[in-house]
């Protein structure tokens, strides 16, 4: 049970719909990300924007470890 308020997939459309779609196409599942920010996807899909952006610039090594340091840092067990 969620804690938000949250829109499914099977009743998402337009953007939210794509980035669904984007998701279960990529993983396989909707992420719980997408899925928190589903009243607002245009801001889901500015963060996927900037993400992009960061990660064009440097390999996957590089990313997936600044990744992991930042989680410690912040003490996040998700």
């Amino acid at each position: 049970m969620t804690f938000i308020r949250t829109i499914p997939p099977e009743e998402a459309t337009g953007l939210l719909k794509e980035l669904y779609d984007y998701d279960q196409q990529g993983l396989g599942f909707v992420a719980n990300y997408t899925r928190a920010l589903s009243l607002h996807p245009e801001i889901m899909a500015a963060w996927r924007n900037l993400t992009r952006q960061i990660r064009v610039r440097m390999d996957d090594r590089r990313y997936e470890l600044i990744t992991v340091a930042a989680s410690a840092a912040l003490r996040c067990t998700y």
